[in-house]
């Protein structure tokens, strides 16, 4: 890493996401901005210029058309219309001629003329009254941007192609982003938005690379090439280090990895309470390709399989066939162990649809089973895909965002109507497969006794669950601050659905970022939680602190802190636990 020790040091401060130190070099991609350059061009240049439009032109049709089949294949004629849509306005006859006039009447650079006579059409078409033609607007809006990063010879930069050692800075980062990094190279991100639980954070965290988001400014303060060290654990981002923090930073490091190495002790041993009391570790995975670091910390099986890595990296809507094999493929990996597969959680801050309408309030609007119980054609694809893999191994099926019985019930006629498709084709699947829900939503916490009477299991999903029952959106950072996990409504909430689940006799386990907080785990234990399904890399920490002490210290502690009214108390008590309990270490 170059160090030049003549440049400044600069200290930008975010929200730590993901935990870890990373020191390498910055790469701004910006999301948004397009710079259309402007410049004088001579007459005799006028027809180089044309051709240059015409390239562009043909350029971008190649890569509409080619989005078009891809979606075409995943999701079928109906959804790549408004492809051709796109090909309609590239290809406008009325536009281009306008654009050429324009060339020769202001003696100006056919990029600038272009966007000119764009904005022109933009601006026409957002002042009318029809709807049709107002829809219009994005077309032309979309296929502008296309061809300008075509005429300008501006790639988007490819996040699958960023040099080593890169940390990369950006507005925000979407999940399809996070899809597209090559993960071997990305030591980390810095986004001006975000809070701390978006979808892009819990990606960093199962990548086990340092995140700091919520900076407001880093991409306008932070140039490409610049040198980075990134802090992961206090939210600091440094811009041109000196050689006194670099030193500093290297002795917390090695201070960091002599913990690591006492907590990985850890992993041979059962997953049980010093007097004990067995609990189930589980991870939660995106997909196979976390499965390695699964079986390297003994986990038991898999608590939460997000399967819209998969639609993220597909960019669509996978077909059955490559669902299956990423199912298969994860079932194999687990062996006897269990998987959940959890089915597409999409909206909120996950959207597979680039043309999707950005909704208002979306983590409360048209997402999760809402959406597949409304798109059954792909719900029952991945239905199918699911079933299917059952045979391979101990499969089970989980339904996100359940807010009442309504839609479980319904949620199962659309899979009962699936299980009789496959027996009519001769198709074999696990005939006992369970099926579970997620807790998630206020309403289904309230009538969990009448969920877990239709349930095989159920499992707490803490992040939606926190963000709920505060009314707190955790990408608005005006009021990420807060979301509270301490608040005594979590804590009750979390109780009474764990009692809920107990006295019918459906087991229910956590799978929010809650369940890999050493803070939290203790506290989950001792409300009865039967199982607990957190990030792999935080798996050796929380069985550490489980192996070290008792089911009945851990009860008393949830007494305490029921019986507590402010967060902070709760926090307070916390930390006193897990201080007692690694006091011999002097790790707390």
């Amino acid at each position: 890493m170059p160090h030049h020790t003549n440049k400044k040091e600069v200290v930008l401060k975010g929200i730590p996401a993901s935990p870890g130190i990373a020191h390498g070099t910055a790469l701004v991609y910006l999301q948004k901005q397009l710079d259309v350059p402007e410049y004088d061009i001579d007459e005799s240049e006028a027809e180089k210029e044309i051709e240059r439009l015409d390239e562009a032109i043909l350029e971008t049709r190649a890569e509409i058309s080619a989005m078009r089949n891809k979606i075409a294949d995943s999701l079928g004629e109906g959804e790549a219309r408004i492809f051709d849509a796109h090909l309609m306005v590239l290809e406008d006859d009325a536009l281009i001629s306008e654009v050429i006039s324009e060339l020769k009447t202001s003696g100006k650079n056919v990029e600038f003329c272009y966007n000119n006579v764009a904005q022109r059409y933009i601006s026409f078409f957002s002042s009318m009254e029809d709807e049709y033609l107002k829809e219009r607007v994005s077309d032309i809006h979309g296929v502008s941007r296309r061809l300008l990063h075509n005429l300008i010879g501006m790639q988007k930069v490819d996040l699958g192609q960023i040099a080593n050692d890169s940390i990369v800075i950006s507005e925000d980062i979407t999940p399809s982003d996070a899809a597209d990094m090559d993960r071997t190279k990305l030591l980390g991100f810095v986004t001006n938005a975000g809070g701390k639980t978006s979808h892009s954070v819990i990606m960093a965290r199962s990548l086990r690379i340092p995140a700091v988001v919520g900076t407001h400014d880093a991409t306008a303060r932070i140039r490409s090439g610049d040198e980075i060290l990134l802090d992961g654990h206090e939210g600091l981002i440094v811009v041109n280090p000196s050689e006194a923090r670099l030193f500093k930073y290297g002795k917390l490091a090695s201070e960091r990895r002599k913990r690591e190495k006492i907590f990985n002790t850890a992993i041979p041993d059962k997953n049980e309470t010093q007097d004990g009391c067995p609990i189930s570790l589980m991870a939660n995975v995106e997909g196979v390709q976390d499965m390695e670091s699964v079986l390297k910390v003994n986990a038991d099986g898999v608590g939460l399989f997000r399967t819209e890595g998969i639609f993220l990296r597909h960019h669509g809507y996978p077909s059955e066939s490559i669902q299956y094999e990423e199912y298969c493929s994860v079932a194999k990996a687990a062996g006897k162990n269990d998987v959940i597969i959890r089915t597409l959680d999409v909206g909120g801050d996950k959207s597979v649809d680039v043309n999707a309408k950005k909704e208002d309030n979306s983590f409360m609007g048209f997402r999760a089973i809402r959406f597949c119980l409304e798109n059954k054609s792909i719900f029952r694809t991945q239905l199918r895909a699911i079933l299917r893999a059952s045979t391979l191994g101990n499969i089970k099926l989980m339904y996100p965002m359940i807010s009442g019985l309504d839609e479980l019930r319904r949620a199962n006629e659309v899979l009962e109507t699936v299980k009789t498709e496959l027996r009519e084709r001769g198709e074999d699947f696990d005939e006992k497969m369970e099926v579970g829900a997620m807790v998630e939503v206020p309403s289904a916490a309230i009538i969990v006794d009448l969920l877990a009477a239709e349930t095989d299991f159920l499992s707490i999903g803490t992040n939606d669950l926190i963000q709920y029952l505060m009314a707190v959106d955790r990408l608005n950072d005006r009021v990420a601050h807060l979301y509270d996990p301490a608040h005594p409504a979590v804590l009750r909430t979390l109780q009474a659905i764990i009692n809920g689940g107990n006295r019918v006799g459906t087991p229910v386990s956590i799978c929010g970022e809650l369940a890999g907080d050493p803070l939290f785990a203790p506290l989950l234990v001792g409300m009865g939680a039967n199982a607990l399904s957190l990030t792999s890399s935080s798996l050796p920490e929380v069985k550490y602190m489980i192996r070290h002490f008792n089911m009945s210290d851990a009860r008393v502690l949830v007494e305490n802190v029921l019986n507590t009214n402010d967060s902070l108390q709760t926090i307070k008590l916390l930390e006193a636990f897990r201080k007692k309990t690694l006091k011999d270490l002097k790790l707390a």
